[in-house]
């Protein structure tokens, strides 16, 4: 029962991801296409593809992935999450998951970056999304 409830909430955490960003995405619409863009999502699993077993601690993690991502973007925004999918046996697998979001970068950069990930960390591959969206780095009030 826990393991479909796993799956359960990952796939209502999609979904509300989904929402958001298309909610988001609906209040710039009526905006100038000046500052619109594409928001890359990378979500890097961390269980050896081999093994199945983890890279290191959560903070070994979170360090090695930086260390990748600083190589290739100027900046990024690392988050923690929990995956799970259902394996070829058809029993159900969960590991420490990355989410990395980036903006203002084109998807040659991300696929550069992503084939370190996948090496770096023994991958069979990244779950990559592009999702329009409206980018404003705001410098606070001009009086």
């Amino acid at each position: 029962m826990s393991k479909k409830f796993s799956i359960i909430t990952i796939i209502l955490s999609i979904i509300a991801i989904c929402l958001s960003l298309t909610s988001l995405y609906k209040s710039v619409e009526g905006n100038s296409n000046e500052d619109k863009d594409i928001q890359y999502v990378l979500f890097l699993g961390t269980n050896d593809k081999d093994t199945y077993t983890a890279f290191g601690t959560t903070e070994e993690i979170k360090a090695k992935v930086d260390e990748v991502l600083t190589k290739h973007f100027d900046g990024f925004t690392i988050q923690e999450a929990n995956g799970g999918w259902t394996n070829e046996n058809g029993t159900v697998d969960h590991e420490y998951t990355v989410v990395i979001l980036l903006s203002n970068t084109d998807i040659d950069k991300v696929h550069a970056a992503a084939d370190d990930l996948i090496k770096e960390f023994n991958q069979s591959s990244i779950l990559i999304q592009a999702n329009e969206t409206k980018t404003e780095f705001y410098y606070g009030s001009k009086n």
